[in-house]
């Protein structure tokens, strides 16, 4: 008998400042076998790099499809990741709030960012039903970070010059680090 295994599919982290971060998304237009493959993939891929959230556009994917945590989106420990599909952002409010904020197309770097506080994000699920979710603090953080992704917009672009060059150094010293690693 054919028996499936459970394959884990963790995928290469696309990083600043490759161009494909730029690149523009595109609307899915029926969930499939495909979509929800790659919907597995972000997943042990979001997981196996620790990350809160994970947008396709990081794995070089331009559908517009991104992952929030299960806990980060209020649930518990074992809560399935949210998935969200073709999301767009209805309305954010709450006044502007500092926070800090990693990527996973950014390895090391922590900066903070100024974002309105809350976020209210219509989407599809991996079910093809529309949903919304309404999130503050961390979990409206993310929301908006994920959707910035979708956008080309990055962590770098939401932070002053130094920091800007702070970044872009840090980068350079990761990126060389890399390829280090790669040739010994």
């Amino acid at each position: 008998f054919a028996h499936e295994a459970a394959s884990m599919a963790v995928l290469d982290i696309v990083t600043y400042p490759d161009p494909r971060l730029r690149e523009n998304t595109f609307d899915v237009e029926e969930v499939d076998d495909g979509i929800r493959e790659l919907v597995r993939d972000l997943t042990d891929t979001m997981y196996a790099h620790n990350g809160a959230g994970i947008a396709a556009i990081q794995v070089g994917r331009m559908e517009r499809i991104f992952l929030i945590d299960g806990k980060v989106a209020g649930g518990d420990e074992d809560s399935e990741p949210v998935v969200f599909i073709n999301p767009k952002i209805i309305a954010q409010s709450g006044g502007d709030d500092l926070g800090e904020e990693g990527c996973l197309s950014f390895p090391g770097v922590f900066v903070d960012v100024k974002r309105p506080r809350q976020a209210r994000v219509r989407a599809m699920n991996v079910a093809g039903e529309m949903f919304e979710i309404e999130g503050d603090e961390l979990l409206g953080r993310a929301l908006q970070h994920e959707h910035d992704h979708l956008t080309g917009r990055l962590l770098i672009d939401m932070v002053g010059l130094v920091k800007k060059e702070m970044i872009k150094r840090k980068m350079k010293r990761w990126h060389t680090q890399q390829e280090r690693e790669e040739s010994a």
